[in-house]
């Protein structure tokens, strides 16, 4: 069985993100199992609470779910042509303590996509990513790209992809990652 974790950078009910990553959950073939996560809970990031305080549930519970999975996909919405600083933010408390880095990120297999109801999808914000995910060291799978553009078109109002050709790159997409987060036979 090969884990991903896909976690959505957007906060709202409504999210084409989250109905993307819900999509995609039934597209990642069999022995594939893709759990959703959201940053709901997680306080912006603030090193004297760190101290004082800790890390918050929240972000112990999803590294947790990170270090569980065999890859991550990042499900990221486009602000202002970058990253959303709510993702950010806990992608920031989630590298927290940096001797961590290493059990959370350290050569995970990771993957992009993301919906925009903008006609560019969410290339800017997927680029922006690149460096925050080297800088982590986790192994960026770049055999396919997904930014789904005018996503207000594409997901209907039940929260579900109603395009086909969209939910065929997705399903491709999802195929294509999860051989290559495949754990290998030991």
């Amino acid at each position: 069985m090969t884990r991903i974790l896909g976690i959505s950078g957007s906060l709202r009910a409504g999210s084409f993100n989250t109905a993307l990553l819900r999509s995609a959950q039934s597209l990642g073939g069999p022995g594939v199992q893709l759990d959703a996560a959201t940053l709901h809970g997680i306080p912006l990031y603030d090193g004297d609470a760190e101290q004082r305080d800790g890390l918050p549930d929240a972000v112990v519970e999803l590294k947790d779910r990170i270090v569980a999975s065999d890859g991550v996909m990042l499900c990221t919405p486009e602000h202002n042509n970058g990253i959303p600083g709510v993702f950010k933010n806990a992608i920031d408390w989630l590298s927290r303590p940096a001797e961590d880095i290493p059990r959370v990120f350290g050569d995970r297999p990771f993957a992009v996509i993301g919906a925009s109801p903008g006609g560019f999808g969410t290339i800017l914000a997927q680029s922006a990513w690149l460096p925050v995910l080297r800088t982590l060291r986790v192994r960026y799978w770049s055999g396919g790209r997904l930014q789904v553009s005018r996503a207000h078109q594409l997901i209907g109002a039940d929260g579900e992809v109603s395009d086909e050709a969209t939910r065929k790159q997705l399903e491709v997409f999802m195929q294509g990652f999860a051989q290559f987060a495949r754990p290998m036979a030991k």
